[in-house]
């Protein structure tokens, strides 16, 4: 339904009915106009000064009404008023732009592999896919949304509605101080830039609108852009995942995720699974251009019984089983609480060096599967006569450059820290 509107032009509205629409609903622009930025038309439209702004002098630059901010607050009010909108919500129960990985060809996604943005995506396609089914199931014993929604020939909506709702709400939302994550009419069209590229911050004020205000010693000429920051620290993988493209300038992938696994011949495997509370995987991630990593998943994967770590089965006092961690005797309520107690224990070099022995050998692994899939990305043919778009090509070219990068350096810290512990442990024994 939402393509088959754009197209045919009743759910698509020319950038220049904004102001009279904006007027409507009660949004105000000072000293900004709506519109495509000058010599990049093809990015679409965005925020961009109409006269000098001047920064610490300038009232909001854009003013929304809190009845147009598209929070979860404002869909309950909604559903007390309207009695099919509450219908759709209480079937569903706790059930909560075009360039957008979800939206690739598969020879655009193809591009991806050996990227961190792959597996993601394949993630994502499939939950998009479940929550599509959860939606239909729930709805279709309600009779205007089978009639109206799911009826074989005439119905609305399909998978491809669903879709683009996910990516409106995932390219437009921002998290708004005492509102949560929103859809902001009007502030949803500044484009993001990071650190001193940055003019403008968005906020709540005292009457619950949602504002724009330019940074303090910011100045803005006319017909220049004013952005936002989506999140400075966000990697080139969750911009593109997210927003459908990484900034001209980004020149680190910032961070990235790689999954882990416990070994198949691990005996506790099945308990440490049963436990895990924390996402199966390490964060790699530049810090003061210093590569550093994060994980309490890996833990589990370097000790075992022999070193302490037991499990047993209790049950507890309604009568359920229930499984218990404990380090040296000493209970663990959750596994987070694993590292500290293996901090203080007099093996900690040695635990700390399988850690970075298990990380390196996977990172060693996510570069090769890059390197095995270089040549046949690189030499992809793209544009006219392709299902392959220059804009993907480019930033699915660009995503791998920017993991490789950020890999090799990893790769490098941990032999050298690898190479440093191994002569310490031979010391030690020695």
């Amino acid at each position: 339904m939402i393509r088959r509107g754009r197209k045919e032009g009743w759910l698509k509205l020319p950038i220049s009915a904004l102001p009279a629409w904006s007027a409507l609903h009660n949004i105000t622009y000072n000293g900004v106009k709506v519109g495509p930025l000058p010599g990049y038309e093809d990015r679409g439209s965005t925020i961009i000064a109409a006269r000098h702004l001047n920064g610490g002098e300038e009232t909001p630059l854009v003013n929304v009404s809190r009845d147009m901010v598209l929070s979860l607050d404002l869909v309950h009010d909604h559903a007390k008023s309207d009695q099919d909108f509450s219908e759709v919500l209480a079937a569903l129960g706790e059930f909560g732009r075009e360039l957008l990985p979800t939206f690739w060809s598969e020879d655009e996604r193809a591009l991806l592999i050996g990227t961190t943005l792959r597996p993601a995506l394949e993630a994502k396609m499939k939950s998009l896919y479940r929550e599509f089914d959860f939606l239909r199931a729930s709805t279709e014993q309600i009779a205007w949304c089978r009639d109206l929604w799911w009826d074989e020939v005439e119905g609305l909506i399909d998978y491809d509605d669903w879709k683009q709702c996910d990516a409106m709400y995932r390219s437009r939302a921002l998290e708004f101080p005492g509102i949560g994550d929103s859809m902001v009419a009007g502030i949803d069209m500044a484009n993001h830039a990071s650190g001193e590229m940055t003019g403008a911050l968005y906020e709540t004020d005292s009457n619950g609108d949602a504002i724009l205000l330019l940074l303090d010693q910011r100045q803005i000429k006319p017909g220049n852009e004013v952005t936002i920051t989506y999140g400075d620290k966000k990697g080139a993988c969750e911009m593109l995942f997210s927003y459908g493209f990484i900034e001209d300038t980004m020149a680190s992938a910032r961070e990235m995720f790689l999954d882990l696994e416990i070994p198949d011949d691990d005996p506790l495997k099945r308990a440490k699974n049963a436990v895990a509370t924390t996402a199966p995987g390490v964060r790699l991630y530049e810090d003061y251009n210093a590569t550093s990593w994060e994980s309490d998943y890996v833990w589990l994967i370097c000790v075992n019984e022999e070193d302490g770590l037991q499990f047993r089965v209790a049950q507890s006092i309604d009568g359920d089983q229930e499984l218990q961690t404990s380090w040296q005797g000493k209970e663990l309520d959750d596994i987070q609480l694993l590292r500290p107690q293996l901090l203080e224990d007099a093996r900690w070099d040695i635990f700390q060096l399988r850690a970075v022995t298990v990380i390196q050998s996977r990172v060693e692994s996510q570069l090769l599967s890059l390197s095995e899939t270089d040549n046949k990305a690189n030499s992809t043919t793209y544009g006219e006569n392709t299902s392959i778009r220059p804009k993907v090509y480019s930033d699915a070219l660009k995503l791998r450059s920017l993991e490789r990068k950020l890999l090799e350096q990893a790769y490098e810290k941990f032999e050298q820290q690898v190479s440093k512990d191994a002569r310490l442990m031979r010391s030690i024994t020695s």
